[in-house]
Parts: structure tokens; C-alpha cells; sequence
């Protein structure tokens, strides 16, 4: 049975070395979703400029569904600047000022929050009043659906009062490593090692699950009930790594929202993630079909030290 998703924050334009294409961690997960299967709904705001129109038809061509994109006549599109270290992990520059920090709150939003089966949401969008203030009036909104935050910790764009706002309604945090000790450190969250940080935290904030990606060394997750799993990462080539943590987060959702193990949404969202790492761009066609082919496949795999034995 298809399920709603709604994802909140920013619709940007990433300004690559080479190229510039159309992303942000909210759509690219809206994006993941739709392929999937599922109804997919973003909550953004573009500018009436080029690089808004632009990103209305590339969101249009991917077939997604844009009711809920608001326009703004006086703010720009949002971009970002990013760069690349020796092992292809991008650096991001996020340009202050832009429209998804003005997403205004709407009779049209509550209904559509009200029928939805999850939301997500992260930090970035919440760095501007307006928005913030909407992000707050539509959790309320969605009362009936999971709340997954999916951090993104990005320089200059948060803070710990929003981080603990964020926390504190959700269901699932969903974080990678560096931030999971980023956010031991200012949250006095128990960081020694990644099981401790999400037991703590589950413990603390009376979550249903703590879920951390572990980069080229696969993902940990942690329920309510002290259920955990772990899926080793995958050896192949990478191309580039944008995109992969919201496919992972996607590929959660979806598996989670039909009831599936905690070590079977790990291992989907897992897999999902490595694909999409093998791909240029964050929007590459991978539909369920390709990650059941990708699981069954006979593929090296790396552990995190701490998984060793596992």
C-alpha cells in the first residue's frame, strides 16, 4: 500500500566543481521516496528568479508532486557552494538569505500534514524565523504521523536550542557518525562508542529509534524496545557521496512504514545509500526492485571496528 511522506526545508541548487545540480537534503529524500513508490510531498519555497524556474521544471520532470512549493517574490533560490576533499566528501558552503527560509504556514500545509504518514524534517530550515515557525506549526499538524529528523548539522546553521526542539519531536533521529559526537558533546549525550550514543539517546528523548549511517562502513540502528542492527557497508567505486545519507533516510522510511525488522529497514536503507554512492547526483533513477537485486548480489563488505564479530 503506497504511504504519504512529507518532507520539510530547502529545495537548493548545489554548485559543484564541474556542474551544478538541483538538491538539498529534504528534496533529494522527497526525490528517493517518489522512487520508491510512495507519495511523496515537499514543503519548500523557491525565488520567482531563473534558478527558481529552473528548479520548478527539473522537479516537475522528475514527476514529483509540487502543490505544496511556495514562491517568493523577493527572495532568492537557495544555493550552496561545494567542494570536494581527496576521498570525494563534499564540503558545503550554504548561502544565507534564501527563499526556504520564508516557508510560510497554510491551510493547504495542515491538510496535507494531517493525511500523511511521515514527516521529515532537519536543522538547516529551521536557521531562519519564518520557517522555523512553520516547521513548528506543522509537527503540531501531523500529529498521527512518524516524525523523522534527519539532522544535517550544517556550519553556522544551527544551534542547540533547535537541535533539542528537533529532538524532542521526533520518532526517529537519524544522524551519521560525526555528528552523533557532535552532538554528544553539546547535548552531554554518553558518546564513547555508537551504540552507547544511541542507547543514551533513545533513553533521553523517548525516541522509537536512533539510527546512525556510518559512511563506507554501513549503518547502526537502535529501537525502544533494545532491539539493534547492523548492516556492514558495501565495497564499490565511489562517484560521489551527495545524496546517499537522504537515500538512506528514504530507504528507512519506506521499510519502516510497512512494519519491517529493524535489521531488514537498516540493511534496505543501506543498500539504497551505497547505489546511490556509485551514481553522479543525488536524483539517478533506483527503484525497489534494484535494491532487492543489489541485497542478493555477492558484494565485499567493510565493518566498522566497533561491529567487528557482529
Amino acid at each position: 500500500m503506497k504511504k504519504t511522506v512529507m518532507a520539510f526545508g530547502e529545495v537548493l541548487w548545489d554548485i559543484l566543481p564541474s556542474r551544478v545540480v538541483l538538491g538539498g537534503a529534504p528534496f533529494n529524500f522527497t526525490y528517493r521516496v517518489h522512487s520508491l513508490g510512495d507519495a511523496a510531498l515537499m514543503v519548500s519555497r523557491l525565488g520567482r528568479d531563473e534558478l527558481g524556474k529552473k528548479a520548478f521544471d527539473k522537479i516537475m520532470s522528475l514527476g514529483l508532486d509540487a502543490a505544496l512549493l511556495q514562491w517568493d517574490d523577493g527572495t532568492p533560490t537557495g544555493t550552496v557552494q561545494v567542494s570536494f576533499d581527496a576521498q570525494n566528501h563534499p564540503d558545503y558552503v550554504i548561502i544565507p538569505n534564501a527563499a526556504y527560509d520564508r516557508i510560510e504556514f497554510t491551510a493547504t500545509l495542515t491538510n496535507a500534514a494531517e493525511r500523511a504518514d511521515c514527516l521529515c524534517f532537519g536543522t538547516l530550515a529551521q536557521r531562519a524565523a519564518i520557517s522555523r515557525a512553520t516547521l513548528g506549526e506543522l509537527l503540531e499538524a501531523a500529529a498521527d504521523a512518524l516524525k523523522l529528523l534527519d539532522v544535517n548539522l550544517r556550519k553556522d546553521c544551527y544551534d542547540e536550542r533547535s537541535v533539542l526542539f528537533s529532538i524532542g519531536q521526533a520518532d526517529v533521529l537519524k544522524l551519521n557518525e560525526d555528528e552523533a559526537h557532535v552532538l554528544g558533546e553539546m547535548l552531554n549525550v554518553p558518546h564513547g562508542t555508537i551504540g552507547q550514543f544511541c542507547e543514551a539517546a533513545v533513553e533521553k528523548w523517548g525516541l522509537q529509534f536512533c539510527v546512525v549511517t556510518l559512511g563506507e562502513n554501513g549503518a547502526f540502528g537502535l529501537s525502544a524496545l533494545g532491539e539493534t542492527a547492523y548492516a556492514p557497508g558495501y565495497k564499490v567505486s565511489l562517484v560521489d557521496s551527495i545524496g546517499s545519507g537522504d537515500a538512506f533516510s528514504a530507504g528507512f522510511v519506506h521499510e519502516i512504514l510497512r512494519d519491517a525488522s529493524l535489521q531488514e529497514t537498516v540493511a534496505f536503507g543501506n543498500a539504497l545509500g551505497a547505489i546511490v554512492a556509485t551514481q553522479t547526483g543525488a536524483t539517478a533513477p533506483i527503484a525497489s526492485d534494484d535494491v532487492d537485486r543489489f541485497l542478493a548480489q555477492e558484494i565485499e563488505r567493510n565493518v566498522h571496528p566497533e561491529f567487528e564479530g557482529c
